[in-house]
């Protein structure tokens, strides 16, 4: 079966994928991997996680506390309790300069959506401005849908990266989001976050569709027009008192092919396996992400710290987001 590069059509992806031997498609994404971007894994501390007794210098912020309108079948708002709550500007600017004084090295500003799936950046474009010049820290965001305008009012004001879940059908931004807004509302996303000048770097999330193995080629596929230089890899949690806490998750396996698609579908792209993933399988996720050839892991197990020191694995520690560009 032939190796996967752009260009081809989604229907070979998914049988160049899916078809091969496992240990083979891993191999060649590994060795791709190395060829591209050397045998170097850096691991990330994010600010919601304690590791071996560190603490991450990137905390996250709601801008709505623990409000989201959506109410997510994945999350139901559960991601947002651990944030730091700045429902006004001026709370953001005040937490932000404590943060600074602090010694952290930036945060990853997020919140719910409203019932059209957007976040109040309007209210807040002032005080990320400000934070942006009276601190030295660095701003990502969770973008939620934008259009170009925000987008590039958001730049202006300093944002150093947007972050972005990508779906990939209709159905899922029904079903799991609640959001009755159109799919095309994804690409306009994708396109104003592009054209505004911001850094994009976008996320799939295996198995959103309960579970199952869906549209995420299909996503990878949207997302590799854009050419950006990361793209974070998660999977389905089963969070407690949501509706999907009793979904199995997928497969490290499963997880396992979808980073390796992602690999020969962007050979110029790194490739992250972010924090969230489901804890009962982390250990085997790790161990298969670093040999699919993840160029970076957020709080890494030590089963897959083993893995990477057995492959000859350069390791580095970073107390940021995956996210983040050193």
């Amino acid at each position: 079966m032939p190796s996967v590069s752009a260009g081809l059509c989604l229907k070979v992806i998914t049988m160049t994928i899916n078809d091969r031997p496992l240990d083979e498609l891993l191999q060649e994404a590994r060795e791709l991997s190395w060829s591209k971007f050397g045998k170097r894994l850096v691991c990330y501390i994010p600010g919601m996680f304690s590791y071996f007794n560190e603490r991450g210098k990137y905390p996250a912020i709601s801008l709505t506390g623990k409000k989201c309108a959506l109410d997510c079948d994945h999350c139901g708002g559960k991601l947002l309790e651990p944030m730091i709550e700045a429902t006004k500007p001026e709370k953001l600017l005040e937490i932000c300069k404590t943060l600074g004084e602090n010694g952290n090295s930036g945060v990853l500003i997020s919140g719910g959506c409203d019932a059209t799936g957007k976040l109040p950046w309007d209210k807040y474009i002032e005080a990320i401005k400000m934070i942006k010049e009276e601190t030295d820290l660095k701003v990502s965001i969770h973008a939620g849908l934008l259009d170009l305008a925000t987008a590039k009012a958001l730049k202006n004001a300093g944002v150093d990266q947007a972050l972005f879940d990508v779906l990939w059908s209709e159905e899922l931004l029904s079903k799991v989001y609640h959001l009755d807004v159109g799919f095309d509302k994804i690409k306009e996303t994708m396109d104003a976050i592009n054209n505004a000048g911001l850094d994009f770097i976008p996320h799939v999330v295996v198995g959103l569709m309960y579970g199952k193995i869906d549209g995420e080629l299909k996503a990878l596929e949207m997302i590799a027009k854009y050419k950006p230089k990361l793209v974070v890899i998660v999977a389905l949690m089963d969070l407690e008192n949501t509706k999907m806490v009793d979904v199995p998750p997928p497969t490290p396996e499963e997880i396992a092919r979808i980073i390796a698609a992602a690999r020969l579908m962007m050979p110029e792209t790194e490739i992250s396996l972010g924090c969230a993933r489901p804890r009962k399988f982390q250990p085997e996720i790790d161990k298969l992400a670093i040999e699919a050839g993840v160029n970076r892991i957020a709080i890494p197990t030590e089963q897959g710290l083993a893995r990477a020191k057995e492959l000859g694995l350069e390791i580095q520690m970073e107390k940021t987001c995956c996210s983040l560009h050193f």
